[in-house]
């Protein structure tokens, strides 16, 4: 698999654990009839019923469900949620750490994780893709240079998983420094090393769903005291 060499060289890197996430930003189990107000869509279609939040993109959007909340900016979080794919039309979602403030990197994009049932990839956006110099460069269709790609390879690291179907699964996230870990179901998915994972003000945090029949429930939002 592409890059999957290359991501592996990061499993270890940092150590978590000496990170306090004790500072409650945010929480949600959807008990409630609808979205709260600290919630903010971006072209999304997305529901909370029977104690669920359903992302759905609506039909014909020419950009996938966004649902996030904000706050005051962060350096070292931890994001835990369950989620469950369900449907042909449930492949994957992102769960994304922003900042709409920076103007260095498109929409403030600092980092992410993508989750499908078979993959997870983790990835610097800020430095990486969303860097505004290469997503120029990409939006237009420029052909990079080699360096450029060889930096591209270093910002994201994939790493195989098998997740069933219509079960859920418990996703914890966390940033310490310039190391991001995931794990799913209790066991440690992968780790990135890359510098824009450091960054100190991540005010943003929500999911990114193509499609429909991806469920979230027990949405929690911390940072490091």
């Amino acid at each position: 698999m592409a890059g999957l060499g290359l991501a592996l060289q990061w499993a270890g890197a940092g150590d978590v654990k000496k990170t306090d996430y004790s500072e409650l930003i945010f929480k949600d189990d959807f008990s409630s009839d609808g979205f709260g107000k600290r919630w903010k869509h971006y072209k999304s279609g997305s529901v909370v019923k029977d104690g669920v939040f359903e992302g759905i993109t609506p039909e014909g959007s020419d950009h996938q469900a966004v649902d996030t909340i904000q706050f005051e900016g962060r350096r070292d979080m931890e994001v835990t949620v369950k989620f469950k794919f369900s449907g042909p039309e449930s492949k994957k979602f992102n769960l994304k750490f922003d900042d709409h403030a920076y103007k260095g990197s498109h929409a403030g994009h600092i980092c992410r994780v993508v989750v499908s049932p078979a993959l997870v990839t983790i990835s610097d956006g800020k430095t990486g893709i969303f860097n505004n110099e290469i997503f120029e460069k990409r939006q237009a269709k420029v052909k990079l240079d080699e360096a450029t790609q060889k930096l591209l390879a270093s910002k994201m690291a994939r790493f195989p998983v098998t997740l069933k179907k219509d079960a859920w699964h418990d996703l914890l996230i966390r940033t310490q420094g310039d190391v991001m870990t995931v794990k799913i179901d209790g066991k440690e998915v992968g780790q990135l090393q890359s510098e824009g994972i450091a960054y100190a003000s991540k005010s943003s945090v929500g999911m990114a769903t193509p499609g429909k029949g991806t469920f979230f429930d027990d949405f929690v939002v911390k940072a490091a005291r």
